[in-house]
């Protein structure tokens, strides 16, 4: 049984090799990420007791996926197997000023078929002490944003403490359903994620003066949505990533998280960037992590913003950085010198 429950897709990822388009490329490399399997994997490697809640076709590609998460110790025992097919998203790393792109192929992916008659709520749910998804999941269809609230209202009957990340996908949804069917599922949100973009794509609410296309933004004026939103929804605890990017390649990162109206800033890094895809599912599972095992909230933050960092240097979804690892960037060794 495991103490912090993720739940949303993984899917199969496509890319080129090195820094090639889709239309130079003549073989794509195989892995495997999706939001949520993100947080779990990240966890893992934090030494948190962490499992996935999902829905595989039972073939070699779903068993390869399952056994890729096992790999890196988070609890498969959960997934449910059946479903036409696993979803892909094909991925076109950016450089400089060109773009990262991602192009989805998931219609009709087995998760859409997920059913509570498949899963043992009270045996899921004995142990668990968190449930995460994201913004990404309901997203997906309206048969997995029923699944995903009737998950929410079994986890609050248990008094399990529930966090959601945004991560408003547009090739998945408009505004104005993300609006309705996300601002219905706050109700059981007590730590919300967000990003200097999604607020106002979902919720519609705007950050002051900040300019996300310019990379100007105001940790002031973020504070105050993150307020705005605690208040509105009557979440605990709301955090941010704020992300300046100069280029594909260069980004600054940092963050925010406000706690009972009080505002805690991280510090700012300069990032040249591996691989940006996982990202801001790092920095959740940072924020899970510093919160269950009692970090103070401007340690929390710290911790979230630097695991995230770290995520930036390594290649592919999940997020391969150790607690020793992470804590070290945080306490102010950024140098990158060789560990002998």
């Amino acid at each position: 049984m495991s103490k912090i429950l993720t739940f949303g897709e993984i899917m199969m990822r496509l890319q080129p090799y090195g820094y090639k388009r889709l239309l130079q490329a003549n073989g794509l490399e195989m892995t495997f990420g999706g939001g949520e399997a993100n947080v779990a994997v990240s966890l893992a490697q934090m030494g948190d007791d962490a499992a996935f809640l999902t829905k595989l076709p039972n073939n070699e590609l779903g068993k390869a996926s399952s056994n890729q998460l096992r790999y890196w110790g988070v609890n498969t025992d959960y997934i449910v197997r059946g479903g036409e097919r696993m979803g892909i998203y094909f991925c076109e790393k950016g450089a400089s000023q060109r773009a990262s792109k991602v192009i989805y192929d998931r219609k009709n992916s087995a998760i859409n078929s997920i059913n509570e008659d498949e899963v043992d709520f009270d045996n899921l749910l004995k142990t668990t002490e968190w449930l995460h998804f994201t913004g990404i999941t309901p997203a997906l269809s309206d048969e997995v944003a029923n699944f995903t609230k009737l998950l929410l209202i079994k986890a609050k009957e248990k008094n399990i403490t529930v966090s959601c990340d945004l991560n408003y996908r547009n090739k998945l949804w408009t505004r104005e359903k993300a609006n309705i069917v996300m601002s219905n599922l706050m109700q059981y949100v007590d730590v919300l994620i967000s990003n200097e973009e999604d607020c106002k794509d979902v919720f519609g609410i705007v950050a002051g003066k900040s300019d996300i296309t310019s990379g100007e933004l105001s940790k002031e004026d973020y504070g105050d949505v993150a307020k705005t939103l605690a208040k509105k929804f009557g979440i605990k605890i709301v955090a941010f990533t704020l992300r300046e990017s100069i280029s594909a390649s260069i980004n600054n990162w940092s963050g925010i998280l406000v706690d009972s109206g009080k505002v805690y800033s991280s510090k700012k890094y300069t990032l040249n960037i591996v691989d940006r895809v996982g990202g801001g599912d790092s920095f959740g599972a940072g924020l899970i992590h510093s919160l269950t095992n009692g970090k103070s909230s401007q340690e929390a933050i710290e911790f979230a913003i630097a695991a995230s960092a770290l995520k930036h240097s390594v290649e592919g979804d999940f997020n391969i950085a150790t607690v020793e690892e992470i804590e070290k960037l945080a306490n102010g060794d950024g140098s990158g010198r060789v560990q002998r």
